[in-house]
């Protein structure tokens, strides 16, 4: 990304490590190449630090919205993703669970059928994890 605001992205890579963990931005980096590259470097700069990075609302909080987005567009492997990170943000599996209802209502019983799927697969990859 040629004209990439440096501080940004800093700001961007520092949060998107703190929520997603930094083996997996990490690997995200790892696995770029001349094709990728410029979509990580973009969702890096601009989705992580641009908005992420800005104060008016709490990480929490944010990732609560993106578990409602993520559903209702059908991104399994991104809604994963986004439930790991909501869970280091604080949102509460109970706090998920009502999210999810509220897809059921609002998008469609599909979309919350296939969110809740999704949730308890990270689920029990966390627990498996930490031996619970």
């Amino acid at each position: 990304m040629d004209a990439m605001d440096q501080a940004t992205y800093d700001k961007g890579r520092q949060i998107r490590a703190a929520v997603l963990g930094e083996e997996y931005v990490a690997n995200a980096e790892r696995q770029a190449d001349d094709f990728s590259k410029p979509l990580q470097d973009l969702l890096t700069e601009y989705c992580w630090g641009a908005v992420w990075g800005r104060e008016e609302l709490p990480l929490k909080t944010r990732s609560m919205l993106n578990l409602a987005m993520i559903s209702v567009l059908n991104r399994p492997h991104e809604l994963k993703t986004h439930v790991r990170g909501a869970l280091t943000n604080g949102v509460t599996r109970e706090e998920i669970r009502e999210i999810l209802l509220q897809v059921a209502i609002y998008a469609g019983a599909p979309a919350a059928v296939d969110g809740f799927r999704v949730a308890r697969e990270a689920f029990a990859e966390l627990d498996g994890r930490s031996g619970g």
